[in-house]
């Protein structure tokens, strides 16, 4: 199994854009608390989101191609996650907001994490 595991800290109000990816995801709140913003993939847009609370010592799941915004919705406190993906490199799209088709969401690929970590193949021989 190939997984990529990164640790992500959020400032007070900080939040991710919207976006979806070719691969599953899990997070481990390790500190804070904040909201998982969960749209859908079943329709032509996201829709409106599914608001649910994330806390410390939580675990959630965000399926492939499941719409989503992590929010770090406290005033005061740092949100901090343990991010494990599958099948790195990772396709990411972007949506501008809750209600833009899947078809017109913006494909980045390498996502800048993963573009120092992509190098040219090297020949096998």
């Amino acid at each position: 199994m190939e997984v990529e595991v990164c640790l992500q800290t959020f400032g007070p109000g900080q939040r991710t854009p919207i976006h979806r990816h070719s691969c599953e995801e899990v997070f481990v709140v390790l500190k804070g608390k904040g909201t998982l913003l969960l749209g859908s993939s079943s329709m032509k847009y996201p829709g409106q989101p599914q608001e649910i609370p994330v806390f410390q010592n939580s675990t959630f799941t965000i399926p492939v191609n499941d719409p989503h915004q992590v929010w770090n919705s406290d005033e005061h406190e740092d949100l901090q996650v343990i991010v494990v993906i599958s099948r790195p490199p990772i396709k990411v799209f972007f949506y501008d907001d809750w209600n833009m088709p899947h078809t017109a969401a913006k494909l980045q690929f390498p996502i800048f994490w993963d573009e120092e970590c992509l190098t040219a193949p090297k020949d096998e021989l």
